[in-house]
């Protein structure tokens, strides 16, 4: 798991290689899944424009001590329930099962060699510290050029997605430590604020991801059907 696939075939029969992996259920749930999760980000944006609203009418007079703790109860149940948390995990789960199927599809059509991280990466590169930053760049990339029915394929795309993912990572720990220390209503509203930049970054990110999964799909899907011919 530690470096460029090398092409070192010992068998390129017909029977020996892996069959067609199918792509297109894992495709669906995972789409359906970061769906969701998108929907819970913009509850959570909501839920903190909520809680600045409330606080400045707390302090301008016009809202309760119970309105403050109805806000904050918000946002916890929508960050921190169990079913959110679930989705959160799905997703990440249905998109690294599409990602591997999806990886040995395209070793089946544009060689092993074509691929610069072996195949473990496809699930080691997302949580090894540093390497995260670009090595799920590269296994993505090279799958949509091995997948692509002309190469080279344009990679503007999955550039777009992985800038603004890793923009999303790097503002994530930013707004946590903001939501943390909110003790002034500017504070509220910097993490108001911050929480909507994360959660545009995530919303174009995943509606880049979802594009880029459906492409790479159709291309496997029909890449199968005319080899099966």
């Amino acid at each position: 798991m530690d470096g460029p696939q090398q092409d070192t075939p010992t068998d390129t029969s017909p029977a020996s290689a892996p069959p067609h992996r199918p792509v297109t259920g894992a495709a669906t749930a995972a789409t359906v899944l970061i769906l969701l999760e998108l929907v819970r980000e913009v509850l959570v944006s909501v839920g903190n424009w909520r809680d600045y609203f409330v606080v400045h009418a707390y302090l301008a007079g016009t809202a309760t001590d119970a309105d403050l703790d109805a806000a904050d109860s918000d946002v916890l149940t929508a960050v921190g329930s169990l079913p959110t948390l679930l989705v959160w995990i799905g997703g990440g789960v249905a998109f690294l099962v599409w990602l591997w199927r999806a990886r040995i599809n395209a070793e089946l059509m544009g060689g092993a060699a074509a691929h610069r991280r072996s195949r473990g990466w496809v699930v080691g590169a997302w949580i090894m510290p540093v390497a995260n930053l670009w090595y799920p760049y590269q296994v993505v990339s090279d799958i949509w050029q091995a997948s692509a029915p002309q190469r080279p394929a344009p990679v503007t795309l999955v550039n777009a997605w992985w800038a603004l993912f890793v923009a999303g990572m790097l503002v994530k720990p930013i707004q946590w430590r903001m939501a943390m220390q909110e003790a002034t209503e500017q504070d509220v509203l910097a993490n108001a604020n911050m929480s909507t930049v994360l959660t545009v970054l995530y919303l174009v990110a995943g509606a880049l991801i979802i594009l880029i999964m459906r492409r790479i799909t159709t291309w496997q899907t029909h890449g199968s059907v005319q080899n099966a011919v």
